[in-house]
C-alpha cells in the first residue's frame, strides 16, 4: 500500500470516476455558501422554480463582509450589510437554517 497524505485521502474518498485523460469527477458532500456570490445562485433557483438539493449539506457563512473588530457597531458598509442580510433572507426562505 502506497502511503498517502491527508489531502490524498480526502481527495480519493470523493472520487466518483477518473477518465483516461486524468479528468476527475468528484462528489462533495457539503455545499458551502457565502454572502458574495450566493445571491446569483439563489436567484437562479427561484427563476427555475427549484429548491435546494440536500438542505442538510448546506453550510452558510458570512465571511467576506463580517467585521473583524468593533462587532458592537455591526456592519457599517451598506453594500456589505445588504449582502449579509440577503444571505440570511435566502437561507431562511429556502429552509436551510
Amino acid at each position: 500500500m502506497t502511503p498517502q497524505t491527508l489531502y490524498d485521502k480526502l481527495w480519493n474518498s470523493h472520487v466518483v470516476r477518473e477518465e483516461e485523460d486524468g479528468t476527475v469527477l468528484l462528489y462533495i458532500d457539503r455545499h458551502l455558501v457565502h454572502e458574495v456570490t450566493s445571491p446569483q445562485a439563489f436567484e437562479g433557483l427561484k427563476m427555475a422554480g427549484r429548491k435546494l438539493w440536500r438542505i442538510d449539506s448546506v453550510v452558510s457563512t458570512a465571511d467576506h463582509n463580517t467585521p473583524t473588530g468593533d462587532w458592537d457597531k455591526g456592519i457599517q458598509d451598506p453594500i456589505s450589510k445588504l449582502q449579509v442580510d440577503t444571505l440570511d433572507k435566502n437561507i431562511k426562505e429556502f429552509g436551510a437554517l
